[in-house]
């Protein structure tokens, strides 16, 4: 396997230093394209927005999608490296945020970028045709369905199964699988809450949207401890409340951000109407004007990596890097979209996890009973190797394995 890890390093700094927004992966889809350029494949850009789409093409055999997403997070990184991102850009909103890769994605393209290569240099040691997906704004749990919008399946071959893969805090080389669901479905709410603003001195001629807040985020905390049964799992939290501007001002509004993970259509229903029920009820309960506005924004179904489909790719990849390289987890309480593909047309989709974290620090931080730095911390970034290699590896020997 012939892995040109020179220029796929040169391209993994530069994607980590200009790291781009959901939806506004320009950037990096020129740079897939120019990494691609030499290789024979038909590379067609902006599919779904931002994404693009290479066809490896090699005779008859059965088709094989590899997937990775390119867009980073608003999180300002901190991790002290020369090629550490210092931008700065507009969000959706017209914020001025912070943008860094602190999710790992850059790795993920790189590292597809790497398979496509590899596997057209070695034609022949496989036949069919490989569909290579570089997805765009994952962290909105919206890129994948917006490529099946533009036409994915109908525009590109039809794969037989899809296969995907995610950095993580394990030592840098190791795989981490899990059958059945193995990340949570994510569903996300943006909730306005309406009182009557004035003046701090007299809150008994208001109607204070704070205080409805508070109440509605402490009651929301007994979602899962009351009304999801014991043996099933979900999260509910609140990441965003903010009301007012001056400390002497009661508002009109307070707005919260809400994000639930579930793992089965029933609790995530549950959850849901919860949520709903109590907002309505605590701004009933304050005398609020009118009914607050409740607007689901993200969903992302739970991720399921097909028993069958894992237990066959699994054991290539434990044949390739050694059994004590290949660990189990359990089901994680991040989502992915990934999955949208595979239930769209039917087809198994296969996820694992490697790592990007130097065994040393590893170590130490387990010794500890702690993690290193995780996904979406500031201080998140995977060592450059062996996680370049490792990853490109995988998705080869993991799409050879289903090749022809």
């Amino acid at each position: 396997m012939a892995i040109d890890t020179a220029n796929l390093a040169h391209l993994y700094r530069e994607l980590h230093s200009d790291p781009e927004l959901s939806g506004q992966e320009h950037a990096t889809a020129q740079r897939v394209m120019a990494a691609l350029d030499g290789v024979a494949a038909e590379v067609t850009p902006g599919v779904g927005g931002t994404g693009v789409v290479a066809v490896l093409r090699n005779g008859a055999g059965p088709v094989v999608m590899l997937r990775a997403d390119m867009d980073a997070l608003p999180v300002r990184e901190n991790t002290g490296l020369p090629y550490s991102s210092t931008k700065s850009v507009t969000d959706v909103s017209g914020r001025q945020v912070p943008v860094a890769h602190a999710c790992g994605h850059d790795m993920h393209t790189a590292c597809l970028v790497g398979a496509v290569q590899a596997l057209a240099e070695s034609r022949d040691e496989w036949s069919g045709t490989l569909l290579a997906v570089f997805q765009p704004a994952e962290e909105l749990a919206s890129g994948a369905q917006a490529m099946l919008d533009d036409g994915l399946f109908d525009r590109f071959p039809k794969p037989s199964v899809i296969i995907g893969q995610h950095v993580g805090p394990l030592p840098a080389g190791v795989i981490g699988f899990g059958t059945g669901p193995v990340m949570a479905g994510t569903d996300s709410v943006d909730v306005t809450l309406h009182g009557r603003g004035g003046h701090g001195s007299s809150p008994e001629n208001t109607i204070d949207p704070v205080v409805m807040a508070a109440a509605v985020v402490l009651r929301l905390q007994g979602i899962v401890a009351r009304e999801v049964p014991s043996h099933e799992q979900a999260v509910v939290t609140v990441g965003r409340l903010q009301a007012g501007t001056k400390e002497n001002i009661i508002p009109d509004t307070a707005e919260l951000g809400i994000n639930l993970r579930t793992y089965s259509a029933h609790v995530r229903d549950t959850v849901k109407a919860a949520v709903e029920r109590i907002v309505r009820a605590e701004a009933a309960a304050s005398g609020a004007p009118r009914e607050p506005d409740i607007d689901w924004t993200v969903t992302a179904p739970v991720l399921v990596s097909d028993p069958a489909a894992t237990e066959k790719t699994i054991g290539a990849l434990r044949t390739h890097f050694g059994p004590d390289k290949v660990w189990p987890l359990p089901p994680l309480a991040a989502s992915e979209d990934v999955g949208v593909f595979g239930s769209a047309i039917g087809v198994p989709t296969v996820f694992w996890f490697w790592g990007g974290v130097d065994m040393q620090t590893f170590t130490d931080a387990f010794a500890k009973g702690e993690l290193p730095p995780t996904n979406h911390s500031p201080e998140f970034a995977p060592v450059l190797e062996p996680t370049l290699t490792a990853g490109v590896e995988a998705l080869t020997v993991a799409a050879s394995t289903w090749l022809g």
